[in-house]
This record gives C-alpha cells, structure tokens and sequence, in this order.
C-alpha cells in the first residue's frame, strides 16, 4: 500500500476522487454535510458570531456603569446581561471555538482526509447551535438567566430564581456540553488512529498535541458540569434537594461540581492557544521550536495539574485550611509549566530573523498580556490576599487578562495564519495590523484599571455605585477604552469579510510553514490530499523543500471515502476505514434531541418524548448498508505512479 515514489496528479483519477468526497450542492443539502472542513468552519464562524454578541452585551453593561446611579438598566437586565455574556463567553464561543479550529485543522496536520466520526462531527455542531440559539431566544424574550455563568445556589435555585431563565441556563449547558463531547471524542480516535505513516507521536505537531490535550480534558471535566446542571434541574422542577440546606442537601456540592469543570475550562481554552503560539513562532522564526520535548510534557502536565485547583475558587466558603493549602500549592505549581512553555518560546525567538506579519505581532501580544494574568493569578493564589479580593474587580481583571492574553489573542493569531488556508486569500495587513494595535491598547486601558478598582473595594457584578464611592472616574475611563477595544475586534471582523472576495491570493503556503497543512491546495480539495503523506521527520514541508514530491500512500479506493488507519505510537499502516457519506440523520437527530431538552422546561413528559423521536432517529442513522458492496470497485490506480 505505501510507495515511495512521488506525487501524481492525473486527471481522471483526481477528478473521481473529488467527486467522491464532494459535499453535495444546495441549501438543503446544506444540511446533509459531514466534511470535517466545513463543519469545523462553521464551529469557527458560529463561535465569532457569539463573541459579537457577548461583546455587545459587554459594551451595553459598561455604558450602565460609565456613571453612578445610571439608569441605563435596571437590576435584573443587568443581572441578564452578565449572565449571558459570562456564559456566551465560556460555553458559546471559547471552547467552541478552538474545536472548531482543532476539527478543521487536526486532520490536516496528520495527513488525513477526514475525522473519524463524521457524522457524530456534525451533530455536534447542530446540538451547539441550536442551544446557542435558544439561549439568545429567552433573551429576546425576556426570560434568559440572571444567577451568573456560575450559577450558585442558592440563588439558582427556584425560590430565588423564580421564572424559566434558570431552567434555559441549566438545560442549555447539559445540551450544549453533548456537542463538546463529541467533538472531543472524534479528535481523541481521529489523532490516535488516523496519523499519516511514519508520523509517530514524537513528530506530532504542537498544536495537534495540544487539541489531544484539549480533549482528553474536556472529556474528564465536561462529565462533572453536566451532572450538576441535572441535579440543578431536578431540585428545580421536582424538587429535589441536592443543593437545599434545609432539605439535607449542600449548596458546597454545586460549587465543588462546578469549578472541578470551571477551572480546567480556563485551560481548556488555553492549551490549544498554546499550540497556537508554538506554530507561529516556529512559521514566522524560519526554525524548528526549541524545546519540543518540554513543550509537549508542558502540555500534558498543565492538563493534570489544572484538574487540581478547583477549590481556590472556593477559599472563601469555610473549607478547612488544612485542605485549602493544598491547593494553594497546586495554584501556584501550575506556574512552572507554563513558565516552562514561554521560556522555550522566548528561547526560539531568541537571534531569530523574525516576521512581524499580523500573526506574529497576536503572538508578542499575548506575552504581555497573558504575563500580567499570570503574576495576578499567582498573587490570588494566596489564601489571604484572595479573602481581600474575591467578588471584587480585581478578580475581574485577572479573569480578563487570563481569557484574552491566553486565549482570544492566540485565537485572532491564528484566525490571520489559518484564513489563507480556510478561504485561500490573504487579510488585510495593513487592517490586521491596526486592529492588534486597538485590541492591545483597548485590553490594557480596559482591564489593567480594574485592578485598582478591585484594591477600592468595588464589588463586581453590581449593576450602580453612588457617586461618593470614588469609582466614577475609572468606570468612565474603562467604559472609553472598552469601544477602542471593540473597534479592534471590529476591524478584524471587517478584514476578514473584505478578504473573503477582494484579498490577495495566498497560494498553498504563503508563510513557508513546516507542517502538512500547507501541503494542500488553499482552501483543500474535497479529499484534502491527493495521496496521503509520508512523514519522515517533525517539519515534513521544510525537510522536502518541494511538496509535490513528498513521499505518499496509495492504494485507497478512489470511488468510495476510505481513511488509512494506522498504529497507535509509530503510525504504522494497519487497516482501511470506509466512511460514511453526507446524511441529513445528524441534523434530524439534533432537532430530535433539542426538542426533548427545551421540551423538559416547559412539561417534563416531552423529554420522553424527544426520546422517542431520537430513537428512530438514530435508527435512520444507523441503519445497515454494505459500503463494501456499493459500486464497482475502482481503485486508484495511480500508485503505481505515487
């Protein structure tokens, strides 16, 4: 099956070959897609469309705040506002997000032409959209949540939170974490099981690591949040007790369900931008990136310490100080990695002829930033200055710093690398450029004060302050620098809009990067590649300085999806995996099991119902065929030209 010999391009072969993994045209069809391009894009576009929308509602609550006693919003559209922008925030767009460039961008960078599962890929992406909708929907209607994306009891609970908000907020998360699942089950198999001959785990890019990464822990962490969203939603429409004190219940049970997931969400988010960080500064450097080794542990170790430092939310909630020690140790030893991660960066950009193109100036962003979020998380780490602080606009500012040095920066540093490859044009510089500049004045101007206003006792989460606080001059500060920081984020929405027509054309690899992605046509062909690579070292593009003539598999059949499966350490061919083709059943199947959720708010007998409709569902999606029957057997017979 493996060759040696070079890439062939002929005509007729590639022209079934395409046809074969082709997503069929049309609006409907739309609907029937599976292709992990495509769905990943649209995890992508979906989770930009909600920064928007959080960043509105963000923009909306610093007007209320510009001013003491501002009537701008009272008390409980206020209490909405933060509530969906925190939980669009963290559920909508962050996680979203990065999956969305891991499932884009994974299976290229291992030489593959789709993700395990593709089917399970897009019913992922439906159940996350249409929770997304139906949370702005309660919105809209006045009836979204207002407990905090937190949601402590026992003000979430029905005595305190009396309406449907709190019961769109509990089912929402349970709906919406099915999608992270998903998704990160697929990347799990896909990486392990699907990498291109010879790419064993030690030439595995950064930035797949860092999605394995990823995964592994949303599947260990999203588990915890969803059962406590089930139980939250048991004592509200049953009336069970878990969370009631005087029913024997314990509010503390919510908090430590919560934040055993709210903390490694932080790193969720982050350590796919940390794979971010190491592929551009290796791209815009010209040389491989120092420390792979350490990078990769780095990694791996930030995961399982990050699962250790959920109670340091809690030190202010009479645990035992015996106990909390512990985890002030661990809050602070989650320090070392990533001091180890920036110290291999800072090694790699050291006497290197640097690029300062777009991506590159996201990434010097980020060191400054995320540098700052980190000092402050080691100071509230500290149980006695953390009891100064919590609940106060200190600990806003550290979150802040935290979520945009350590993820958004990262995130638009790779929206601008990747676009070429998604869309096969370039951005703007010239717009990329003064939108980092706006977006970098913007965060410091907008968040750096917040840390004196916290010093100043302000609460956060209040919707007015009396003017002889003091805290009228920085609210209005804040309140300026928050729209320069918006503008940022504008232009580079505006950029990639203009781009997507009138950009110059990238070419498949505008920036001489190393990895497999940039093997590809800009965007890729429907099969990705047109035979699948061998891989012989870690920078497989800048080993073979001419990519056509890279060392390829053949074999496939070119009439039907097949994937080559190989060894799970040294990516050795093992078997074929036929795959499905394009089904509208994931998209059934999401409506199916969305009705049964947003049915359980209104009459809990409509989840059986779902139910029911999500087994024929699933039926439908299942049902037997004989891939290995279909058609007449075609196979690609270029290999013998590979």
């Amino acid at each position: 099956m493996q060759s040696t010999a070079t890439y062939d391009h002929d005509p007729a072969s590639t022209q079934l070959l395409s046809r074969t993994w082709e997503s069929p045209p049309g609006v409907l069809n739309w609907f029937t897609h599976v292709n992990h391009r495509q769905i990943g894009y649209r995890f992508v576009v979906t989770s930009l469309v909600f920064f928007a929308l959080a960043g509105v509602l963000a923009l909306i609550m610093r007007l209320q705040l510009i001013s003491p006693e501002n009537t701008l919003l009272g008390p409980d559209l206020y209490n909405q506002l933060f509530t969906m922008h925190g939980t669009t925030m963290m559920f909508f767009f962050a996680v979203p997000a990065m999956e969305g460039l891991g499932i884009y961008l994974a299976p290229l960078m291992i030489g593959t032409r789709d993700m395990s599962f593709p089917r399970l890929n897009a019913f992922g992406y439906y159940v996350y959209l249409i929770a997304g909708i139906a949370l702005y929907t309660s919105l809209f209607l006045g009836m979204a949540p207002a407990a905090g994306w937190f949601s402590y009891v026992p003000l979430a609970n029905i005595a305190f939170s009396e309406g449907r908000g709190m019961d769109f907020w509990t089912t929402m998360i349970t709906f919406i974490e099915i999608s992270a699942l998903a998704a990160a089950v697929e990347l799990i198999v896909t990486i392990l099981k699907q990498r291109a001959p010879g790419m064993t785990l030690s030439r595995m890019p950064l930035f797949v690591w860092a999605i394995l990464v990823m995964s592994f822990m949303i599947v260990f962490a999203m588990p915890t949040v969803m059962a406590g969203s089930v139980l939250l939603a048991l004592d509200r429409a049953f009336f069970t007790q878990f969370f009631v004190a005087a029913g024997g219940g314990d509010p503390l049970l919510w908090q430590h369900l919560f934040w055993f997931f709210g903390h490694p969400e932080v790193y969720i988010i982050m350590v796919p931008a940390l794979g971010i960080i190491s592929s551009i500064i290796a791209t815009f450097t010209q040389r491989p990136i120092f420390g792979y080794t350490a990078l990769v542990l780095s990694l791996v170790a930030t995961g399982f310490v990050s699962f250790g430092l959920w109670v340091h939310h809690m030190f202010t909630t009479g645990l035992p100080h015996l106990g909390l020690s512990f985890f002030t140790a661990a809050s602070a030893m989650i320090a070392i990695p990533t001091g180890v991660q920036v110290f291999c960066w800072i090694a790699s950009l050291w006497g290197a002829r640097i690029r300062f193109a777009t991506p590159m100036l996201f990434i010097l962003g980020f060191f400054a930033i995320f540098v700052i979020g980190g000092l402050t998380g080691v100071m509230v780490a500290s149980i006695p200055f953390d009891s100064q602080v919590h609940d106060s606009y200190f600990v806003v500012a550290h979150l802040h710093y935290v979520l945009i040095g350590g993820a958004v920066f990262p995130f638009f540093a790779g929206l601008y690398y990747w676009y070429p490859k998604m869309t096969g044009r370039l951005m703007s510089e010239r717009l990329g450029r003064w939108s980092f500049a706006l977006i970098f004045i913007g965060t410091n101007l907008t968040f750096f004060p917040m840390h004196q206003l916290g010093f100043e006792g302000m609460p956060r989460r209040v919707y007015t302050y009396l003017a002889d606080m003091g805290w009228q001059d920085l609210n209005f500060a804040i309140t300026l620098a928050a729209f320069v920081l918006g503008t940022g984020f504008l232009l580079t929405l505006i950029n990639a809009v203009i781009s997507r027509s009138r950009g110059d054309l990238a070419g498949s690899n505008p920036w001489q990067a190393e990895t497999l992605e940039w093997a590809t046509t800009s965007p890729p062909q429907n099969y990705n590649f047109r035979h699948l690579p061998v891989v012989s070292s870690r920078t497989p593009l800048w080993d073979q300085s001419d990519a056509d003539r890279l060392e390829c598999v053949a074999g496939l059949r070119a009439d039907r999806r097949e994937l080559l499966v190989t060894t799970l350490l040294e990516a050795r061919a093992q078997s074929v995996l036929i795959m499905p083709n394009p089904s509208i059943w994931p998209f059934l199947l999401s409506l199916a099991v969305g009705f049964g959720f947003l049915g359980f708010m209104f009459e809990p007998w409509l989840f059986v119902v779902g139910f029911a409709l999500s087994f024929f569902m699933i039926v439908g999606w299942l049902w037997p065929k004989k891939p290995w029957l279909d058609g007449e057997q075609s196979y690609d017979q270029s290999h013998d030209q590979c």
